[in-house]
């Protein structure tokens, strides 16, 4: 390591945070305490408001505006008794981050003093100004109007002395210009398809939860480090750098014990979430050095991902306390584990039942079997839309890197559950089916199915959505991501699939059936058209990728293309049909995607030739005018005929220096015109695949000469930290 760069680490040592001290107090006692949660409603609310606005959060009930008034006081008060100046609305635009703007508690008493006020309206109700946020083309920039509306399933928290409420935010003329709109339409739509599916099993379900319990990997790297790698800075990766010869390649990181200024960080971040009410329970060591993950215990869908974007804003403060930066992109660094964001989902009823653990009873493992089979079909013939939920710049870096599941999306089952369908599907009432030797299940009467095992086979970790037991894990998901994307898609997908079943359930109850035969005709039928999207083999392999394409699944690779799964026409009426997304709002999220994508690789392009020609090619240079400098003074000193074998080994390396910096120059300049052609293109769409295809394409050229020149140019010299100090923590 260079002296300078020995210095920033030693420097960033000296000034990491101390060990944070365990509060004396239980976890317990001091969780949620800035969370504007239950116990502290009924302490801040009259009995009155407390049971509606309850009843709202739990039930959907309509909040009476009058109620919001005193909502409101009880809100301030409590904020302000916990030291809170200012409030705002937290909401989620289409960045893929969260939105915040502070106000005050005060307003003029018209005396010329000021009074704290936070009224009902205020709370309810706030005009951001939402012309820089993307619509895709929902409005025009010069009309900045836009409307954030209070959330009340999402309890208020405080961050440092700000209240935060968290809210929708929604255009002028209605549309949603963020991801919490679509997500709690998302929610509604299966509860209401999935408690008309439960009725067949039992009348008294009245309502249907969405789970997410999901899983944050990131990366930590010293500040100091972080700050001498531009690309870093402002790409969130690396964009050159030398694989370090020690990296993953002795798996001694994964689960291996917690370095001690990570654990100090750990402790800190933990005791901030709780604080905030995020239920993290689990941390440990990842694969890739100075990887990590935290998850929390489940929580419902549209909390979860309120926490999990404010996870995210909290890792980073923590990060840099401690005097590290956190990185939440997919792959920062080449050659090693990127970071995903498994969300593992589920479905659960009012009556305390999981959709998804196999059941008790022949009726209960029917309704298994029934919801199990709907999600696959779901997922089936949303393949396509289900990867470009979770398609973007980042993470395409990451799917298919042989840590992560391929860009194909296909579902595991495991050896049991997969034996039971195809024993379903070609079974009759007569016969008795034996799985595993474990358990046996007649159908006999068509629904009388004993107790099913929970699955005990391997977990396939190269399945994009992958059976676990008793939730379905969408492996997916990116590090940066907003879990909704993913989410309300999955969601809606399963809801429209839900209600097509029960059309045709209903229809066969109608010509005779009885309710059980009406089901398992449909479950075979289902069974036999999802088996092309069910894959229980190594998903990395080159065999998969040719079979998947056989099989008539989503292949894509291109992200400005999978985004055109937005648009299809069976994607427009599935959210139409479900109430989730309009037409317009389905077009304004593809545009956003196509813009989004160009900025990133534009970004990254901009980084990489500057990088290049004003750091690597100046440094290069400099070592072979140094090379040369020798030489020619060696040729003063020494007969030509013995300068010649002195100097043969320093010209090989003058010419391999030569070459690299001339790759180098031509191919930033040829990246620089392709992207000045890409900038004229209008359409968002056609832009996107410019820089997808003509842009980005030069990057991993223009990376290997710079690879090739790391190893070649004097240490001492190298602008760059390289991986061999970036991966490993001091």
């Amino acid at each position: 390591m260079s002296t300078l760069r020995f210095k920033v680490v030693e420097e960033a040592i000296k000034r990491k945070a101390l060990d944070v001290k365990a509060p004396s107090e239980r976890s317990s006692e001091y969780f949620g305490m800035y969370v504007f949660n239950d116990e502290t409603m009924k302490k801040y609310l009259s009995s009155k408001t407390y049971k509606a606005l309850t009843d709202t959060m739990n039930n959907g009930t309509p909040l009476a505006r009058e109620l919001a008034d005193s909502i409101a006081a009880g809100m301030k008060q409590w904020a302000t008794d916990m030291g809170a100046t200012h409030y705002t609305h937290w909401f989620q635009p289409l960045t893929g981050g969260t939105a915040e703007k502070h106000d005050a508690f005060v307003e003029h008493d018209g005396r010329g003093g000021m009074i704290e006020e936070f009224s009902g309206k205020l709370l309810i109700q706030q005009e951001p100004d939402a012309s820089s946020f993307p619509s895709g083309g929902i409005r025009n920039t010069f009309e900045a109007r836009g409307y954030s509306a209070w959330d009340p399933t999402s309890p208020a928290f405080i961050v440092d002395t700000t209240l935060c409420i968290p809210t929708i935010f929604i255009s002028y003329t209605g549309e949603s210009l963020d991801y919490k709109v679509p997500l709690l339409k998302s929610i509604s739509a299966i509860s209401k398809a999935a408690t008309d599916v439960c009725k067949y099993f039992d009348e008294n379900v009245t309502k249907v939860i969405s789970y997410l319990g999901w899983e944050q990997e990131y990366f930590l790297v010293d500040e100091g480090l972080w700050a001498a790698r531009p690309d870093l800075m402002l790409t969130g990766r690396t964009l050159m750098g030398h694989e370090s010869a020690k990296n993953q390649q002795l798996e001694d990181h994964y689960f291996g014990a917690i370095p001690s200024r990570v654990m100090s960080f750990m402790k800190d971040l933990e005791y901030e979430c709780y604080k905030l009410g995020i239920p993290v329970k689990t941390r440990h060591n990842e694969v890739a050095p100075n990887q990590f993950e935290l998850a929390p215990i489940y929580e419902e869908c549209n909390l979860a991902n309120d926490h999990n974007l404010l996870l995210m804003i909290i890792i980073r403060k923590i990060a840099h306390k401690h005097c590290f930066r956190a990185l939440l992109h997919e792959k920062p660094f080449k050659g090693v584990n990127g970071s995903g964001k498994h969300n593992n989902w589920s479905l659960g009823t009012d009556t305390g039942v999981n959709l998804l653990s196999p059941g008790k009873t022949p009726a209960g493992n029917l309704q298994f079997v029934t919801f199990l089979v709907n999600i696959m079909m779901a997922v089936y013939k949303r393949n396509g839309l289900l990867k470009a939920s979770i398609s973007s710049a980042t993470n395409a870096h990451r799917l298919g890197a042989n840590e992560a599941p391929p860009a194909i999306i296909s579902t595991f089952l495991g050896q049991q559950l997969s034996a039971i369908l195809d024993k379903i599907e070609i079974s009759d009432a007569s016969e008795a089916i034996k799985v595993n030797g474990k358990s046996e299940f007649r159908l006999d009467g068509i629904a009388h199915i004993p107790e099913l095992l929970l699955d005990n086979t391997d977990r396939n970790r190269t399945s994009p959505f992958a059976f676990t037991g008793n939730r379905f894990e969408f492996r997916a998901v990116g590090s940066s991501a907003n879990c909704a994307s993913a989410m309300l898609t999955l969601n809606t997908a399963v809801a429209a699939q839900l209600k097509e079943f029960k059309v045709e359930v209903d229809s066969l109850i109608e010509s005779g059936k009885s309710k059980e035969e009406a089901i398992f005709a449909v479950i075979k039928k289902y069974i036999n058209e999802c088996k092309v999207i069910h894959f229980d083999g190594n998903g990395y392999s080159d065999e998969w990728k040719e079979e998947a394409a056989k099989r008539g699944l989503d292949c894509e690779t291109s992200v400005p293309l999978i985004f055109d799964a937005f648009l299809s026409k069976e994607t427009v009426d599935m959210f139409a049909s479900t109430g989730v997304m309009t037409d317009v709002e389905l077009h304004a999220r593809a545009e956003v995607n196509w813009e989004m994508y160009t900025k990133k690789i534009q970004i990254e392009a901009r980084v990489l030739g500057d990088l290049a020609l004003n750091h690597i090619i100046p440094v290069a240079s400099r070592y072979e005018s140094m090379l040369l400098d020798k030489l020619y003074k060696l040729n003063t000193l020494i007969a030509y005929d013995k300068m010649k074998d002195y100097a043969q080994e320093d010209m090989v390396v003058i010419e391999k220096i030569s070459k690299h910096i001339s790759e180098i120059r031509s191919n930033v300049k040829d990246m620089i015109e392709a992207r000045k052609v890409a900038n004229k293109i209008e359409d968002e769409r056609e832009k996107a695949i410019a820089y997808h295809d003509n842009v980005a394409s030069y990057f991993d050229k223009i990376r290997y000469h710079i690879d090739k020149l790391e190893l070649i140019v004097d240490d001492e010299m190298w602008v760059l930290p390289k991986y061999r100090e970036l991966l490993f923590i001091r």
